[in-house]
């Protein structure tokens, strides 16, 4: 009488699906691992990209909300109305000015003196465009002034500022950058010299420009990321620091 065979399967069998499982979860795993990988450095270079648009548009309403202000106080000296030098500084590599702009409530929130600077950047290459804010008062506006010098230009009492400097509350606009400078599209204040605007590296005392150009370019060129490019900010201002605002 025969023996009636039992079914089940020999144990090469199990070690061959053991193998095609392991290389079966091996593929899969290597095939997660590179769409995850894809997928992060994407986001990243969204978040790049999102970061340098947002960090331009910041700087081109800071620019554009620019405020006509004079100064209340300069030192020990006090003026009186809108008799005061004009809030505003403008130098290569430093700007002082009052903006509508605010970088926590953005076109909302109180005036702001914005003090833009360039600093060298980590480890010592390129530069960056910092940004330091603080809520705008006739009182704080002077604060930082430590006297009037006369500019050779206009023949005004330009202010004389403290220089800027970086602290933890100060907002990097660009970084990486090779250079960063500012200039200025100015009508001549004097009648007797053309009045075509130039684009200068130092704005004149008495008044406010045509427009404000920030040109930078990146340390590093990747055509694959959204690189920072020169802005330029138009500004609106058509009446002379002289003139006062009635309340009716």
């Amino acid at each position: 009488m025969r023996r009636q065979r039992q079914a089940g399967v020999t144990l090469v069998e199990v070690l061959i699906a053991v193998t095609l499982l392991s290389l079966l979860s091996l593929g899969m795993l290597f095939a997660m691992r590179i769409g995850l990988n894809t997928l992060a450095k994407t986001d990243n270079k969204l978040m790049t990209n999102r970061r340098v648009a947002g960090a331009q548009r910041i700087l081109e309403d800071e620019l554009e909300g620019l405020m006509p202000v004079t100064l209340m106080a300069c030192g020990k000296q006090v003026f009186t109305g809108s008799s005061g030098p004009v809030l505003f500084q403008a130098t290569e590599q430093t700007m002082r000015l009052v903006s509508t702009f605010s970088l926590q409530q953005s076109w909302r929130g109180q005036p702001q003196i914005l003090e833009m600077f360039i600093i060298p950047g980590e480890d010592g290459r390129g530069v960056r465009l910092v940004v330091n804010e603080t809520p705008y008062s006739p009182v704080t506006a002077g604060m930082a002034c430590q006297g009037l010098v006369q500019d050779q230009v206009s023949g005004l009492q330009a202010p004389v500022f403290l220089p800027p400097r970086p602290s933890e509350k100060s907002f990097v606009l660009a970084d990486r950058l090779a250079y960063c400078k500012f200039s200025y599209l100015i009508k001549s204040p004097r009648a007797d010299q053309p009045q075509t605007p130039k684009w200068l590296t130092v704005a004149p005392a008495g008044g406010w420009p045509l427009a404000i150009r920030v040109d930078m370019a990146p340390l590093e060129r990747d055509l694959s990321l959204l690189q920072p490019i020169s802005v330029t900010a138009p500004i609106y201002l058509h009446r002379g620091p002289t003139i006062e605002y009635g309340d009716y």
